[in-house]
């Protein structure tokens, strides 16, 4: 952060939360410091770390940081509002959205089939039965 001229970094680290769900609580903790002029950048590793639901992520990107005067990064895209045009965000936030989706509907697939044949679903027995 120091190497490009960025000082009193913050980090906000939701782990264990989704990215298509916007009310994680460093997350709201971030748009509340933003509203109130404490940000001025905020950056990611990726454009899914911001948010994998299009709509909301590029709603972010295209109005709610410019209407608070913040700037956004995601290094490993190449997107900086502030100094290039992300004709490609658009489509790697679909992307982004699709890919969760996806992945959502495999897991399920999976669970459901050992279900079915009677494999177990946890690790962990149920409570009053022995492994």
């Amino acid at each position: 952060m120091k190497r490009n001229d960025f000082y009193n970094t913050t980090f906000y680290v939701d782990d264990g939360w989704s990215g298509t769900n916007f009310d994680r609580p460093n997350f709201q903790r971030m748009v509340k410091d933003m509203e109130n002029g404490k940000i001025g950048t905020v950056i990611t590793k990726d454009l899914s770390r911001l948010g994998r639901d299009y709509l909301m992520t590029g709603q972010y990107i295209e109005m709610i940081f410019p209407d608070h005067d913040v700037r956004y990064i995601a290094i490993n895209d190449s997107v900086d509002t502030q100094k290039s045009e992300n004709d490609m965000t658009v489509f790697r936030n679909v992307f982004n959205d699709f890919y969760a989706k996806d992945t959502s509907k495999k897991i399920k697939a999976v669970f459901k089939a050992k279900g079915m044949s009677g494999k177990p679903l946890s690790p962990i027995e149920p409570y009053g039965y022995k492994k």
